[in-house]
C-alpha cells in the first residue's frame, strides 16, 4: 500500500515573509518590545482612522476614532463610544479579533524565540561541561602515558 500524496503547502505571501523578518529581529527583549509596540500602534491607528471613515456619525473626529481604538485594542472598552452602523461594527469586530488574536500570536512567537535561546544556551553549557570532562580525561591519560614512557627510560 502506498502512502497518500502529501498536501502541498501554499507559497508564502509577501506579508508572511515580512512578518518572519520582523520576528527574526525580535530575539532580544528590546527587539520584542519594539515589534509588539509597532504592531499594536499600527493596528490602533489604522483602526481609529478607519472607524472615523466608516462610522463618521458616531466618530466625527480622528481623536474620537483613536480613543475608541485604544479602548478596543487594549480590551478596556469603557463604552463611551460605540459603533452603531454595520460597517462600524464590522471594523470593531476585526479590531477586537486582531487585538486579542494577532497580538497574542506575535507575543507567543517572540516568547517561543526566547525559550529556544535559553534552551540553546543550556545545551551549549552542557556540551561545554562534557567537553571539559573529556579534556580532563585525555589529559589524565596523556599523563599516564608520559609517566609510563619515563619509567621505561
Amino acid at each position: 500500500m502506498t502512502a497518500p500524496n502529501p498536501v502541498p503547502m501554499p507559497a508564502e505571501t509577501g506579508a508572511e515573509r515580512r512578518l518572519q523578518r520582523q520576528l527574526a529581529r525580535a530575539t532580544t527583549p528590546r527587539g520584542a518590545a519594539i515589534v509588539i509596540g509597532v504592531v499594536t500602534t499600527s493596528i490602533t491607528v489604522a483602526a481609529g482612522l478607519l472607524m472615523t471613515v466608516v462610522d463618521h456619525e458616531n466618530f466625527p473626529s480622528i481623536g474620537g476614532g483613536l480613543w475608541w481604538a485604544v479602548q478596543t485594542v487594549t480590551t478596556v472598552g469603557y463604552g463611551d463610544h460605540v459603533p452603531t452602523t454595520d460597517a462600524g461594527r464590522l471594523v470593531a469586530a476585526l479590531v477586537m479579533l486582531l487585538g486579542i488574536g494577532f497580538i497574542t500570536v506575535i507575543t507567543a512567537s517572540i516568547t517561543g524565540t526566547f525559550v529556544q535561546h535559553v534552551q540553546a544556551g543550556k545545551e551549549q553549557a552542557a556540551e561545554s561541561t562534557a567537553t571539559a570532562a573529556n579534556l580532563r580525561s585525555i589529559d589524565a591519560r596523556l599523563e599516564r602515558i608520559e609517566a609510563a614512557l619515563n619509567a621505561r627510560d
